[in-house]
């Protein structure tokens, strides 16, 4: 379920609202647009969910093709400059330079491109100029690297329910999400995809050890971030074909840093502007103190001036 359908705030009431919940109490950092224009509103008046479905109807009428590399690992689609526009604001791949008038070249990484693949069903993929079936391209994608099916899941799951979501290596995470486009908005989330179960082997033993958790929790916290460890776990299946995408679950965690300093200092440090009790009935003792002080001071100096004119 997408996550606008939960109240940013208040806890959910019900265990599929539970994660949405989680990703929106940290709040979005929105950009700020050179002439004042507010990226808020211009991303409410536009969801991504609108713009991903224009995008896949576009694409799926157009029939395009996209063309798998030889070491299979990304592929090339070739748009025209409507559909260009489109996978920009959607957020999809990275346009390259080319010369040819009426027509856009865009590079996708695995998980886009067998998420327009297999999730949206608006492209066709060929290798050698020959159309490839689902399971030849998932065999493909997952000879030239071995934890694709996991990284797929993750990238699917967080993509369904409307998050952009990018590369993650310069931050020392697999993915960051954003809640619209890149330009508009800051990424909240350094994504860490966590495989749990027999049939993924040995990628299994990530953040088992304390000191890789706290790597990882303070690469996030130093660049803004909070920490989303997605566990993909399998209820003993094969993941040799893509059938088994609907065996895998996702479970989301947020980790955050509790620091004891800045928690005393919030609740044990008073406020300048809200001074406590105790400050407040200190300061009206001194200053009945003082005045009475002044009073004294005022009939001891009339004392003497009045003895000496006497004498």
């Amino acid at each position: 379920r997408p996550c606008s359908g939960a109240l940013p705030g208040s806890a959910p009431r019900d265990l599929d609202s539970v994660s949405c919940w989680l990703m929106d109490k940290a709040g979005p950092r929105w950009k700020k647009g050179k002439d004042g224009k507010d990226f808020a509103a211009l991303a409410a008046a536009h969801p991504m969910s609108s713009i991903v479905a224009e995008l896949q109807s576009s694409l799926k009428g157009s029939k395009l093709v996209a063309t798998l590399s030889n070491q299979g690992r990304d592929a090339t689609l070739g748009v025209n400059l409507q559909q260009a526009t489109l996978l920009n604001r959607a957020a999809f791949g990275r346009a390259l330079d080319n010369a040819e008038a009426g027509k856009q070249w865009f590079q996708l990484g695995a998980e886009e491109v067998f998420y327009l693949y297999h999730g949206l069903k608006c492209i066709s993929v060929s290798e050698s100029k020959k159309l490839l079936s689902e399971g030849e391209l998932w065999d493909h994608l997952c000879s030239a690297s071995e934890s694709f099916p996991e990284m797929y899941k993750a990238y699917s799951h967080l993509r369904s329910k409307n998050w952009v979501v990018r590369s993650g290596l310069q931050y020392g995470a697999d993915f960051v999400a954003y809640r619209h486009h890149p330009a508009l908005v800051h990424s909240e989330f350094a994504v860490v995809v966590v495989p749990e179960g027999v049939e993924f082997g040995g990628r299994c033993g990530r953040l088992k050890v304390w000191s890789d958790l706290l790597c990882a929790l303070r690469a996030s916290g130093s660049v803004a971030k909070t920490l989303l460890v997605l566990t993909v776990s399998s209820s003993i299946c094969e993941l040799s074909s893509p059938d088994c995408l609907e065996q895998l679950v996702v479970h989301e965690r947020t980790i955050t840093r509790w620091i004891a300093q800045q928690c005393r200092e919030q609740r044990c440090e008073p406020s300048r502007e809200e001074p406590n009790n105790e400050e407040q009935d200190h300061t009206r003792e001194t200053v009945v103190f003082n005045y009475w002080g002044v009073i004294l001071g005022f009939t001891v100096l009339s004392s003497l001036l009045v003895y000496k004119l006497r004498f």
